[in-house]
């Protein structure tokens, strides 16, 4: 009959445990340094800028941060790409666009734009949104042409007349006046304007001189051209033959009634008028033959 023999017990040496006790700590102290200083506040904060550094490169060199596509809403005769061009945006990125800058830009820059509204949206979309101001009237200039707006600017026409009242000036804008010089400055020139200014860019209507147009206007609305003078006013050719002046402001109600009497008693008289001037109704005065 077989027996079993009993196996020996095993036991590390004395030596070889303190060994290994020393191992496992050398190891041990290194990671507990490393993990010490990758965790400290200085190393994260590296770290987070690096991440930093890393991202903000990344988007600025991605070509879908960057403002290509620029629609323009509310326009109706200005180009959209003028509008477009006046804000600055095309091609620019999304983080260094400034809309509302770029809405006063289109506003100061854009003749004819009264307001302006620019919506930014991620990653690169952008909306240009704008109202027009509505001309009321045509101001002529030899062979150029200029809409008026309701408070009198020019900016220069986009289209065909419109069916709008037509002011033809008779007389040579001041083309000499120096680039600091106003309308005040030519006037004291001995020069004749057509418009008042305020800057060599931006010109406008005489207040009294649009609003005697429109008075005259709407007084006659079968009157489609009218004539200005500044040492006149207003006039328009009578569909009888010969020229009225009117002067300006806002009376056109009684010189018409003045201007209608003189006409009928110099017919009554067989005679007919080269002209008539009611620019001053209480010292009217014509030419008739």
């Amino acid at each position: 009959m077989d027996s079993a023999m009993p196996m020996p017990r095993l036991r590390v040496p004395k030596k070889a445990r303190r060994r290994r006790r020393r191992n496992q700590v050398r190891a041990r102290v290194p990671m507990a340094t490393l993990r010490q200083v990758l965790l400290s506040s200085r190393w994260l904060s590296l770290g987070l800028l690096s991440l930093a550094i890393y991202a903000m490169s990344l988007i600025g060199l991605e070509e879908r941060f960057y403002l290509t596509a620029i629609p323009v809403e509310g326009v109706i005769s200005v180009p959209a790409t003028e509008v477009v061009q006046a804000s600055n945006l095309a091609g620019a990125h999304v983080f260094a666009a400034d809309p509302g800058a770029a809405a006063q830009q289109i506003m100061d820059n854009v003749p004819g734009i009264i307001s302006a509204t620019v919506t930014l949206g991620w990653p690169n979309q952008v909306l240009i949104n704008v109202t027009e101001d509505s001309p009321i009237a045509i101001w002529v200039e030899g062979s150029n042409q200029f809409w008026v707006t309701r408070n009198g600017r020019l900016i220069p026409a986009r289209s065909e007349s419109l069916g709008l009242l037509m002011i033809q000036s008779e007389v040579e804008a001041v083309a000499d006046a120096g680039p600091g010089e106003t309308a005040q400055t030519a006037e004291e020139n001995g020069d004749e304007l057509i418009v008042e200014a305020t800057n060599p860019h931006t010109r406008f209507v005489p207040r009294d001189v649009l609003a005697g147009a429109l008075e005259l206007k709407r007084l006659r609305p079968n009157i489609d051209r009218l004539f200005y003078r500044p040492s006149s006013g207003l006039s328009y050719q009578d569909g009888r033959g010969w020229r009225v002046f009117f002067g300006t402001g806002t009376d056109m109600t009684q010189k018409l009634v003045v201007y209608e009497t003189i006409v009928e008693e110099l017919l009554a008289q067989g005679l007919t008028p080269e002209y008539v001037s009611v620019s001053n109704q209480a010292k009217p005065y014509y030419l008739a033959q």
